[in-house]
């Protein structure tokens, strides 16, 4: 059974201070998609395609004027859609955590490290503070932070952006929960550092069975950490796969056009000029119909402005009305070392 299921999700925000239905800007349009117990689930895409929406939309975190709606969102049964403000906060940090883009803006810089720690635990553990902050300082140890004793006495503008990440890794390790969000966790960092954190994350995975759902727009990232990935375009997930397949066997023009725009080694001649797609996103605002990257696809023809039906083959669904082998496989070892 899997841990995370999602139904026909939907994020929508109001235009205006009187907005009709066709002022809706549809962010997150029906997703649907489930997440296994130790399943490292990816969810890529473009920037403004909805995947930061999505986490928000599962964590209810959404601001206060988006309309979050899904015919079911469970977390290991539990019902995400019909819990109050409290039970959620119950949930949050406990079950399922979130780690943040941007951990300056994701820590208080009036308290210290180790007040931050230790309130997790004490919000959802009947601990101590001292027993707490034991616990607070083994979770640094873990993420690989040296001199913890230390650490816990500082504060968020005394520590490096490396070592800020590794501290909101161990704040949602701290109470072990089942699923973590990570959203999109090395994009402020530097290459050196993003690696040493994507590594950390994937150990941690597995040394503790998590589930993590892994947002990024980088597809050389995808192919070195991902088991499963669902490609997001325009509100709506077009294509998920396991990670082999959807790399040596991409079903969506999309998700063609995204790996070709990437450099493979051996392959890309220097200088050469990658692939790109042409055209622009298309408005979410109002009712949408047919597929919405028919106005972008070379194969579009007028049957794509009509309702496009989820293609699946053995685990691989494209939301594609030519969903078929690419031509050229890409392998996925190769994007690996990209």
């Amino acid at each position: 059974m899997a841990l995370l299921h999602v139904e026909n999700l939907r994020v929508d925000i109001p235009m205006g201070n009187r907005p009709t239905p066709d002022d809706l800007l549809h962010a997150v349009r029906g997703l649907n998609f489930e997440v296994e117990r130790g399943e490292m689930l990816c969810i890529v895409g473009e920037s403004g395609c909805g995947k930061s929406l999505t986490s928000l939309a599962l964590m209810d975190l959404l601001p206060r004027k988006a309309q979050r709606t899904a015919s079911r969102l469970t977390l290991d049964g539990i019902d995400m859609i019909g819990q109050s403000e409290r039970h959620m906060c119950d949930l949050r940090g406990n079950r399922l955590a979130m780690i943040f883009q941007e951990p300056m803006t994701s820590l208080n810089p009036a308290y210290s490290i180790g007040d931050q720690l230790s309130e997790v635990l004490t919000r959802h553990r009947k601990v101590s503070r001292k027993d707490a902050l034991v616990r607070a300082g083994r979770m640094l140890e873990k993420v690989g932070i040296s001199n913890a004793t230390e650490r816990l006495r500082q504060y968020p503008h005394q520590l490096s952006g490396g070592l800020r990440q590794r501290v909101i890794i161990a704040m949602a390790l701290m109470c072990e929960p089942d699923l973590i969000i990570a959203d999109e966790p090395t994009t402020a960092l530097d290459v050196t550092i993003q690696a040493q954190i994507l590594r950390l994350i994937r150990d941690i995975q597995k040394e503790l069975g998590l589930a993590v759902i892994f947002i990024t727009h980088d597809l050389g990232l995808v192919a070195r950490i991902a088991d499963r990935v669902a490609v997001m375009y325009a509100g709506e997930i077009v294509e998920t796969a396991p990670a082999l397949q959807l790399f040596e066997n991409p079903q969506h023009p999309y998700t063609r056009g995204l790996l070709a725009s990437i450099p493979i080694p051996g392959q890309t001649k220097p200088g050469a000029a990658l692939g790109s797609i042409p055209g622009l996103v298309p408005s979410l605002v109002g009712e949408q119909q047919g597929c919405a990257f028919r106005n972008r696809c070379g194969q579009a023809i007028p049957a794509c402005a009509q309702d496009v039906p989820e293609v699946e083959q053995d685990g691989h669904m494209a939301r594609c009305l030519f969903a078929a082998p690419a031509p050229a496989p890409i392998r996925l070892q190769e994007r690996a070392r990209s």
